[in-house]
């Protein structure tokens, strides 16, 4: 009987070494930190090996270590890099939002730089004669607004077009891969802030973006880019950036922070009125107003909608001009009433519904105030049905149900070119 226990415990103390270890493995592996595809370039070494480079990239363009991608491939055996290129913002990301860059050279390795967001938005002929490889390493925010990933999408064009090789080095999608949300974009609509049929808040990572426009062929003339897409390690959908261990680097000048990311896809509308997205300020697109609301009464009535995960809060605000982010915001030097729009719950948290919330609950407060600039708020919801409602004074929520069949459709698309779990 007594070795009978002894046994038992034995075997007790084995069932439970065994239960901690796999314990344990489940905790190390959710605090594995994330891996860029930058971090992992010196293991495609081979597909660079005697091949002149093209670097599309900005500031964000760093390894987990720090280096940036510049650096690391510059101290890559028989490699060579021949062209830089940079999106909005520039290559340094310190030009504001819409801003002309003008190209360069690089003083220090005397090569040139190309700006994407100057004379041409698509790389030429010319740019590309002493390219074999364009990499593409920039940090999307996840919204469709954000010309990022479009810069990917012409360059993509452009590598088909002249039968050069096409690089993604992948990073996450800040906002987390799994909520996605919003309308559709229509042809009608297409711009360099919404140029594919993607909704707003498209849940995917700019390799993953890269597969979806390269293989449903929407390149233009269908033409498909030589794509290799360098995954991220140890990422998984549902993270977030803050869940990485990735050092956040701000993408363009007012995206200070992960909070101000996580509302853009909806106040980004707000760009489309006369009402300040909190732009001039500290925390743009946390924070909205105008001089004409009244901020007690405007918090008052979006907190009646009782919108998942988000509250509002009163608040007063000036806008002032910010070097390098804003230099002119809207009602600058003027006191606006408005709200701070907190995040409760990012997982149940709508930005975009709440955005056309916001503009709809200031439109019924403030018709006569409300001004609209009709074109680029078409363009960033990607059709006009969303102004026209809120200014017929239709059901929004009807409007979102109108939306579901094409939702439906774009999932099963989007499904195809998942690479991460």
């Amino acid at each position: 009987m007594g070795l009978l226990s002894s046994k038992k415990n034995v075997l007790l103390k084995v069932f439970i070494a065994m239960l901690l270890f796999f314990c344990y493995g489940c905790v190390n592996h959710q605090d594995t930190p994330v891996k860029t595809g930058l971090d992992r370039v010196h293991e495609y070494h081979n597909l660079f090996k005697n091949k002149r480079i093209g670097i599309i990239t900005n500031h964000t363009g760093y390894n987990s270590e720090g280096k940036h991608i510049v650096d690391i491939f510059a101290a890559m055996e028989s490699v060579e890099i021949t062209a830089l290129f940079g999106p909005e913002h520039g290559i340094r990301g310190a030009g504001e939002a819409g801003e002309k860059i003008a190209s360069e050279n690089d003083p220090i390795r005397n090569i040139p730089i190309y700006s994407l967001y100057g004379k041409t938005r698509k790389p030429t002929s010319e740019m590309l004669a002493a390219v074999d490889i364009l990499v593409f390493d920039i940090q999307d925010i996840g919204a469709r607004f954000y010309t990022y990933i479009y810069t990917m999408a012409l360059a993509m064009e452009a590598a088909a077009e002249h039968g050069k090789k096409f690089v993604v080095l992948d990073r996450p999608n800040p906002i987390s891969g799994t909520i996605v949300e919003g309308n559709i974009l229509e042809e009608a609509f297409a711009t360099f802030v919404g140029l594919y049929p993607i909704p707003v808040r498209h849940g995917l990572t700019a390799g993953e973006l890269a597969q979806l426009f390269n293989e449903e062929g929407w390149l233009k003339n269908g033409v498909k880019a030589n794509l290799t897409v360098i995954p991220l390690k140890n990422w998984q959908r549902n993270q977030w950036f803050d869940e990485t261990g990735l050092r956040y680097i701000k993408p363009s000048p007012n995206m200070p922070n992960l909070a101000s990311a996580t509302t853009y896809p909806g106040i980004c509308l707000l760009e489309g009125t006369n009402v300040s997205e909190g732009r001039g300020t500290e925390i743009p697109f946390q924070i909205l107003g105008a001089p004409w609301i009244d901020q007690t009464q405007l918090a008052a009535k979006l907190n009646d909608l009782q919108l998942p995960g988000v509250a509002f809060r009163d608040t007063v605000f000036t806008p002032v001009s910010i070097s390098g982010a804003s230099t002119n915001p809207k009602h600058r030097n003027k006191i606006c009433g408005g709200v701070f729009v907190a995040v409760k719950n990012r997982e149940a948290y709508q930005s975009y519904l709440t955005g056309i919330h916001i503009v709809n609950t200031i439109h019924k407060l403030y018709p006569d105030s409300l001004k609209w600039r009709i074109k680029h708020f078409d363009r960033l919801c990607g059709t006009a049905a969303v102004r026209e409602t809120i200014q017929g004074s239709g059901n929004i929520d009807s409007l979102i149900t109108s939306w579901e069949e094409q939702f439906s459709s774009f999932m099963k698309t989007r499904k195809k070119y998942l690479i991460y779990e």
